[in-house]
């Protein structure tokens, strides 16, 4: 059984109230919940923190022993090296997945230090997103 995880950023427990025209209305337990259903033979398991260093510690926990991780780093995409410096350090592959189209918005979020460290970059799709890194990481 593959073992993916999902790995949320600041301010993404607040989805389905958040912004909603932006981030939708769903929240992501809900959510979350949807994609176990839909990979019954995949060890999903989801982390989310506002924290950079919890973020950092749950990257090198699982770091080495996962088929996949699906990385959502929300703000910290345009100012973390920190956790870019971790996902350098790891073995397993990330897919960084933003709900938003970071390219249209404002124009710091632009820049991303993580897509240079993941395998790809999945954004401007909605939750769609993460349910497309699974696709690509099952395909491996």
């Amino acid at each position: 059984m593959k073992k993916i995880a999902i790995i949320n950023g600041p301010n993404l427990n607040l989805l389905g109230v958040r912004e909603p025209e932006v981030y939708g209305k769903q929240s992501f337990h809900d959510y979350f919940q949807i994609l176990q259903s839909k990979f019954p033979k995949v060890e999903l398991t989801y982390f989310q923190s506002n924290i950079e260093g919890e973020m950092i510690n749950e990257i090198q926990r699982i770091g080495f022993e996962y088929d996949g991780i699906v990385l959502n780093p929300a703000a910290y995409t345009h100012t973390s090296i920190a956790i870019m410096d971790a996902i350098k350090a790891i073995t397993t592959p990330l897919i960084e997945v933003h709900i938003s189209n970071i390219h249209t918005r404002e124009e710091f979020r632009h820049h991303s230090f993580i897509s240079a460290v993941a395998v790809g970059t999945i954004v401007g799709l909605g939750l769609k997103g993460y349910d497309l890194a699974i696709q690509y990481f099952l395909s491996k």
